[in-house]
């Protein structure tokens, strides 16, 4: 089973990942490119549906929003994220004011409602980890943001550092220890050349995947734990989306390597 897929860079939208795939029930996802001037539309769909500015800057206009500006943009190293999102059965037009990429992020939904902005301060950001795994998370769309399955938020790893370390898992409804939340990961790294090794596995094995992942590279996790870690020399970053009826930001680390943290 193919649990990447990689984005080969293309204007307009590119649809990377759907219900189905690699054993996802909830995610679809997808790229968009637009050069100044170029729109996107997003059709009604039984969808919610969150916009994520990687970088750059557009209007967005529809259910609700009147040439809203997000951004700019220029580094997401250094920058917060722009996320709009969108309820279900609403039809939103982007039209960027400078060249830009963003992350279309969707999962089924009910719940309808107009289009509202996350701007950069209203991001959530925590220090996680402890040397040689550590990272900065920025959390976008939390409990706290009405949606019925998203959750998302980025992560920014030091070079030579393992994120979502010790390994962690969120495959089933067992408060208050585990929600049952799929997950996907999209990378980019502070240098063309820059790569790290992603991990998925189950207690079981059924599932025991290890894979080099470099820039515009999406990972599918469907289930299991799912460790990633970054070469020296090279900072990573990567968005990660979630989808599951109990958004909660709640995992259970592998017991194997529990110990890490409690020593």
């Amino acid at each position: 089973m193919n649990y990447r897929v990689v984005w080969k860079h293309q204007p307009g939208f590119t649809a990377l990942s759907k219900p189905g795939d690699a054993g996802m029930q909830h995610l679809s996802y997808g790229m968009v490119a637009l050069a100044p001037g170029q729109k996107y539309e997003l059709q009604p769909c039984d969808q919610e549906t969150a916009l994520v500015l990687l970088n750059g800057a557009a209007l967005v206009s529809g259910a609700g929003l009147t040439k809203e500006k997000i951004g700019p943009r220029a580094c997401f190293f250094t920058e917060k994220p722009w996320t709009v999102m969108i309820p279900a059965q609403n039809a939103v037009v982007v039209e960027a004011t400078a060249d830009c990429e963003i992350a279309v992020c969707q999962a089924p939904s009910t719940r309808k409602g107009q289009a509202f902005v996350v701007g950069p301060d209203k991001v959530k950001e925590l220090s996680l980890g402890k040397p040689g795994f550590q990272r900065r998370a920025l959390m976008m769309v939390t409990e706290e943001v009405p949606a019925e399955y998203l959750f998302i938020g980025e992560a920014i790893v030091p070079p030579a550092n393992w994120a979502s370390y010790p390994p962690h898992r969120h495959d089933f409804d067992d408060l208050p220890n585990e929600v049952d939340m799929e997950e996907i990961y999209y990378f980019r790294f502070d240098k063309p050349q820059g790569f790290g090794i992603q991990k998925i596995y189950t207690d079981n094995r059924s599932i025991d995947e290890t894979m080099t992942v470099q820039d515009d590279h999406t990972v599918l996790i469907p289930e299991g734990y799912h460790p990633v870690c970054t070469a020296p020399g090279y900072a990573m970053y990567y968005l990660w989306i979630m989808a599951g009826k109990d958004r909660r930001f709640l995992s259970r680390p592998d017991p194997e390597h529990r110990w890490v943290v409690q020593g």
